[in-house]
């Protein structure tokens, strides 16, 4: 290999030794909070964090140590698990800029989708904020409403057979969703026997492949400190070399990712140039996400302009992140439903008589998403499974975190507040937050959208969690939380009034485990790095 190769590794390898050793040996006040203790002297608790099974450990570390915990990182440094309410509206909202996304995301979602709202900070991404507010408006949502119809009512006579992998047909239904309402381009017709658009096989990878303890800990640890010594050159040299087929396999699906997203950009720019006519004569008729953004964009001056790599960010930035995450919940809601059919008969009845009402057409907007036991569903299901288990986050500068709930610290004292030292990381854990038996009283793990149904506890609304849905972090908090929140629930309730009208869907004999990656989703198991979700599917009666 090239003598400056290898001192560019030598280089990074020290690196990333010198930067946990000086974390290792700073006594800071993260020493007296209350934690599990480390599993190993080099990786402290990752391993368990980062598990593709740590459903369980996040739980028992949260109801054994608190809301406020320490937890141990490379060679013994403090990191901060947290689902405080006032300290997470502290890390999210308040002081936003301070506690920011962590490197490693930073520079992995650089490396993979490109410049965009996942990797801008500060003003700029405020600014990419701005750029695509009006797109996820109501207005512009109920406009979207027949072409939702349109697309899933091709799935709903598609699912048709005995036993489907429901995965991988919401995957491909939550693809075409988002590339014609947000792209303005079709990926699939959703027709039996059809071959999956191979973004969409791609985009069912990528999750897998980056998920996990050794995965996490590259793209966390080894990832920022290999993209400033070394370059992305001599990265993708790395890439190619180093002989770890998931390495190899997340090269594939990120070279497929951005092919496709620079064809779909190229596509958009002739059709603007060519005309108004040309942009009608477009799958979306010129009214997708993508359209709208660069036209905006081409009245913009100065530093309110998105540059020609931001804009193509954008691209595999939003079919990303509304392919997998609504999939994940889809495919839970039918998981759920398919486990508890007195609740899937429940459903189905109301959506079939708002149907009835509506002259035996689609239902409308207003009326869809007003449904109270559908919505109930939804709401119980993204509170209990939220897609993204958990949040990352570093900390740039020293600051004082507050507390709603004292800690007894190891010393015997009571903490009312935390002193997070500059470059700690922190996991907000939404699911812990979701799920705290002292909100949501003793039965906050079981599944019940009845308690949607009437007015929530006190404990719960006078928490003051920070979300922007429901009392939850579902779609997290803050500047960062997720713009698209409305129109992926809105996606989720067209294809489940088209589905459960009609489907019945019942388990498969085949064993599911829902791994803690990324994104949750469903597996055969626990080492499976291939998704799946087999469900018997009859015609409802």
């Amino acid at each position: 290999m090239d003598s400056a190769i290898l001192q560019a590794i030598g280089i990074g390898v020290l690196a990333t030794c010198l930067w946990v050793f000086r974390r290792r040996v700073r006594v800071t006040a993260l020493d007296n909070l209350p934690g599990p203790p480390a599993k190993s002297w080099i990786f402290g608790s990752l391993e368990q964090l980062f598990s593709r099974n740590a459903w369980d450990y996040h739980r028992q570390i949260s109801e054994t140590y608190g809301d406020t915990i320490r937890v141990k990182g490379l060679f013994g440094a403090n990191n901060l698990f947290v689902n405080d309410p006032k300290a997470v509206h502290h890390i999210l909202v308040k002081e936003q800029d301070v506690y920011e996304e962590t490197p490693g995301f930073l520079e992995t979602n650089r490396l993979t989708l490109g410049e965009s709202f996942f990797t801008a900070l500060g003003q700029r991404h405020r600014l990419h904020r701005k750029m695509l507010s009006p797109v996820f408006s109501i207005a512009h949502m109920r406009e979207m409403v027949p072409l939702f119809y349109e697309i899933s009512h091709k799935l709903e006579n598609t699912l048709m057979k005995m036993t489907l992998d429901v995965l991988e047909w919401n995957t491909r239904l939550a693809l075409e969703l988002i590339g014609q309402s947000g792209l303005g381009y079709s990926f699939d017709t959703l027709e039996e026997g059809s071959t999956p658009h191979p973004y969409g096989i791609a985009s069912k990878q990528f999750v897998p492949l980056s998920g996990g303890f050794q995965a996490s800990v590259a793209k966390e640890v080894i990832a920022p400190v290999a993209s400033r010594v070394v370059g992305p050159r001599i990265g993708r040299f790395l890439a190619n070399w180093v002989p770890w087929n998931s390495l190899r396999g997340f090269r594939d699906v990120v070279d497929l990712l951005n092919g496709t997203a620079s064809e779909i950009l190229e596509e958009k720019k002739k059709a603007i140039l060519a005309g108004d006519e040309a942009m009608k004569a477009q799958v979306g008729h010129g009214k997708d996400i993508i359209s709208i953004l660069m036209k905006s964009n081409m009245t913009a001056s100065g530093e309110d302009k998105l540059t020609d790599e931001e804009l193509h960010g954008q691209v595999s930035a939003l079919t990303f992140a509304a392919t997998d995450t609504t999939s994940s919940a889809l495919s839970r809601i039918l998981h759920l439903l398919a486990a508890n059919k007195e609740c899937q008969d429940r459903v189905r009845q109301e959506i079939r008589q708002a149907k009835e009402h509506n002259g035996g057409h689609d239902i409308d907007y207003d009326t869809l998403v007003s449904l109270p036991y559908l919505d109930a569903i939804c709401r119980e299901t993204l509170r209990l499974h939220p897609p993204v288990p958990y949040l990352l986050r570093t900390a740039r500068a020293d600051l004082v975190l507050p507390l709603a709930t004292p800690v007894k610290g190891i010393d015997g004292s009571d903490m009312h507040e935390v002193l997070v030292p500059n470059g700690t990381t922190i996991f907000v854990s939404i699911t812990s937050s979701n799920t705290n038996p002292r909100f949501w009283g003793p039965d906050s793990y079981e599944w019940k959208p009845e308690r949607w149904l009437q007015q929530l506890p006190d404990t719960v609304t006078s928490a003051r969690i920070p979300g922007v849905y429901s009392h939850l972090l579902t779609f997290f908090a803050g500047g960062r939380s997720c713009i698209g929140f409305k129109f992926s629930q809105l996606e989720m309730k067209v294809a489940l009034a088209l589905l459960l009208e009609r489907l019945e869907f019942t388990p498969s004999k085949e064993q599911t485990v829902w791994q803690m990656t990324g994104i949750a989703l469903p597996h055969p198991n626990y080492e499976s790095t291939r998704p799946r979700l087999p469900l018997v599917i009859s015609r409802a009666t």
